[in-house]
């Protein structure tokens, strides 16, 4: 069975706003490429989605945009030839290598859990709460900026109950940011 990992952005208020945190550097993006390759596929919310795809899909040029940096091509050819599930009730139709997840969440996700592979990958807000109230999600890597927003989107907020968790990597980049990886207990 695949596992479902579940990795954010995250400042040490709790805020998950992809613009709160520390812009990306050459470390953390490293991160994000390998935590990309440790999958065979993302699932996203249809707002995740289409920020991802907004940002770092191949232009039909097959140029990447001036704004990228070196460092931040690896990251954006892996996700960009990355399958892709979508779950979405106001979209009929997505392309950039994905699907719309149909049915049943949790069905459609003990399926896809079920096929062989190195792993799934969730991002985003309110997605991650649903699979992580219905048990889905198999490892939570917060990678937790040393700052505080005040304001915005916090991380998990509304879960139905506590999920404890146990601590399986901590590492910490240069830039202050601090990767901390956890299981669920039992």
């Amino acid at each position: 069975m695949r596992p479902l990992r579940y990795a954010i952005n995250v400042t040490l208020d709790g805020c998950c706003h992809h613009e709160a945190g520390i812009a990306p550097d050459e470390e953390s993006m490293r991160f994000w490429t390998d935590e990309l390759a440790r999958s065979d596929a993302q699932i996203y919310g249809r707002v995740t989605y289409e920020m991802m795809q907004s940002a770092w899909r191949r232009p039909a040029s097959g140029i990447w945009p001036e704004w990228m940096s070196e460092w931040e091509t690896p990251f954006a050819e892996t996700l960009d030839r990355m399958p892709k599930h979508v779950v979405s009730r106001t979209l009929d139709v997505v392309d950039w290598n994905a699907a719309l997840l149909q049915g049943d969440l949790g069905d459609a996700v003990r399926a896809l859990k079920a096929e062989p592979g190195r792993g799934l990958a969730v991002g985003g807000v309110t997605l991650p709460l649903a699979l992580a109230d219905l048990g889905l999600i198999d490892e939570y890597a917060f990678v937790v900026h040393p700052v505080l927003a005040g304001h915005g989107p916090t991380l998990l907020s509304g879960l139905r109950e506590r999920i404890r968790l146990d601590l399986v990597e901590r590492r910490e980049l240069g830039s202050g940011v601090t990767v901390m990886r956890y299981r669920p207990v039992g």
